[in-house]
């Protein structure tokens, strides 16, 4: 079993800058596909930014430039650095894995899931 814990959520002003950081414990490995998603009231579910077990990354158009997923595989950590956020951003936050080196066709289809944390940006 993997528990996924995120933290680094919290308020913020347009402009400003937060990291999310997300704690992973159990038998996960670091060929494991990491992602960073999101969804904001009314709205589904998306995928912000992927990191797969290759450590080939990927990001949604609309943060492009302005985030940057990493992992620190000795600590079994995951981090979201997000830059120049808008209000646009405001969302829970959802780490995620999956027991694969690529998971880029699985949508939001992974195994395991954090509880989730809030961003808000204020303009």
């Amino acid at each position: 079993q993997v528990r996924l814990v995120e933290s680094g959520g919290g308020s913020v002003q347009s402009g400003g800058s937060l990291r999310l950081s997300c704690e992973a414990s159990g038998s996960i490995y670091a060929y494991y596909c990491m992602g960073w998603f999101r969804q904001a009231p009314g709205k589904e579910r998306e995928r912000v930014a992927r990191i797969d077990g290759d450590n080939s990354t990927s990001y949604v158009d609309s943060v492009k430039g302005r985030f940057t997923i990493y992992r620190d595989n000795a600590k079994n950590t995951l981090s979201l650095e997000m830059n120049s956020l808008t209000s646009e951003d405001t969302a829970m936050y959802y780490c995620a894995a999956h027991p694969a080196v690529f998971c880029g066709g699985l949508g939001t289809n992974l195994r395991y899931w954090g509880q989730g944390i809030q961003v808000t940006v204020s303009s």
